[in-house]
């Protein structure tokens, strides 16, 4: 085991993480595993960076590495006082690159804040204007879809929202964990804000004041009651279901009913076909630890393309020529294809360009009102090539392709 002391770099790195290193120690690469090895511990698990035995040889490393060597680490600590060590424990899953089997693939966890906003004044989370807020990442597919239905259903005069920074930060100075945080000022950085309700410095403070024992992922979307100070719901699937029926007496569009009875059954066998192969499918492909899941996610994932393809070359919606919620469902991760999937993620068999269908139908959706505004393209190519180190650890955002959503579509010819 070797001592690891920061030396700081000559000049601030441009990128908060990822310039590793203009002070590369010779002769291995900063990123190699056998490296980074001998650096940090020659047991199994990762030991905390901040106080090591003083018994071991010395190596001088700039901070830039160090800082990238603890984002790359695991982020389950142990503590051991017969070895001296002074460490804290993370449990659980706390970002989605700690959710990865043994079998080397993905497998995300379920959300844990499961209540609902009722219609019914009577119920405890009752549906008045005012109450609510969202929280969200404008990067994050699964907050940006209830941010459509909150656009859609003309219900952001009654529901406020807040969106978090889009690169993962320390959330806290006495662990390791990375996740959403908020900025300090309104113009620290575009887009975000900080948070105006509880002075949360992240969004794992807001899910200690809902719960002070909660040890799990602090996610978003994060459906808050300002009320109650705490997390009514943060599985994104159920908060858009609530904001199409259960705010409808306060809503600016109530008549938009994106989930109708007649069409329920299609709807829902699109969308599991589009949540397991597509939405997470793309996940499955970019944070697979094996080659063998990862065959198997993009074998899904290009197979799930193909049929939308072809039920899109029929019809203008997923289900029908009615927009649905599929159809959001959907789009969420079809606008981010191109940009960051097919280059970060490895899903690159096919480009979202070479569907004629899919790609027309990604420009008809954005286009509708509202929906632009729920896409922040700086946001979403930020978060994925800035917070996931063990893929691309420079943080390198790569030039392209820059696509232009606004552009002609051929949808009309299915009728309006």
């Amino acid at each position: 085991m070797v001592r690891v002391i920061a030396q700081p770099p000559t000049r601030k790195p441009r990128h908060h993480f990822a310039e590793i290193l203009q002070h590369r120690p010779a002769p291995k690469h900063p990123t190699c595993p056998h490296y980074m090895h001998a650096v940090l511990s020659s047991h199994h698990r990762f030991t905390s960076l901040h106080r090591l035995p003083t018994r071991m040889p010395t190596l001088a490393i700039p901070s830039s590495l160090l800082l990238t060597l603890r984002l790359l680490a695991a982020r389950t600590f142990s503590t051991s006082a017969a070895s001296g060590y002074s460490t804290t424990t993370v449990k659980m899953a706390r970002s989605a690159l700690d959710e990865v089997t043994d079998t080397g693939a993905f497998d995300r966890s379920p959300s844990t804040f499961r209540s609902s906003v009722s219609s019914d004044a009577s119920a405890r989370f009752p549906a008045v204007p005012g109450r609510y807020h969202l929280y969200v990442s404008y990067a994050c597919p699964w907050a940006s879809r209830c941010l459509a239905f909150l656009k859609l259903k003309g219900l952001d005069h009654a529901i406020g929202i807040t969106a978090v920074k889009p690169i993962f930060e320390r959330t806290k100075e006495t662990d390791d964990h990375l996740g959403w945080v908020f900025p300090t000022t309104t113009d620290e950085e575009p887009g975000a804000k900080p948070d105006p309700f509880n002075g949360a410095k992240s969004v794992r403070e807001l899910y200690e004041i809902a719960s002070p024992s909660y040890a799990g992922k602090p996610s978003v979307p994060v459906l808050w009651d300002k009320q109650l100070k705490t997390v009514v719901n943060n599985e994104s699937s159920e908060i858009i279901r609530m904001f199409n029926t259960e705010f409808n007496d306060i809503a600016r569009n109530p008549g938009l009913d994106l989930y109708p009875v007649l069409l329920r059954a299609s709807i829902d066998d699109i969308n599991e076909l589009v949540y397991d192969a597509i939405n997470n499918g793309v996940y499955k492909c970019g944070f697979a630890k094996k080659q063998g899941p990862y065959d198997e996610a993009v074998t899904r994932l290009y197979e799930a393309l193909d049929k939308c393809e072809e039920i899109l070359g029929k019809q203008r919606y997923i289900c029908d020529n009615q927009l649905t919620e599929a159809d959001i469902r959907l789009f969420v991760t079809l606008i981010r294809f191109d940009e960051v999937y097919a280059v970060h993620f490895k899903c690159n068999k096919k480009l979202l360009r070479e569907y004629p269908n899919l790609f027309n139908y990604t420009k008809d959706i954005y286009q509708i009102p509202g929906i632009s505004s729920t896409v922040n393209m700086e946001h979403i190519r930020k978060h994925y090539y800035g917070s996931h180190p063990s893929i691309n650890p420079y943080g390198i955002i790569p030039a392209g392709p820059n696509i232009d959503y606004n552009a002609p579509h051929d949808r009309e010819r299915f009728g309006s």
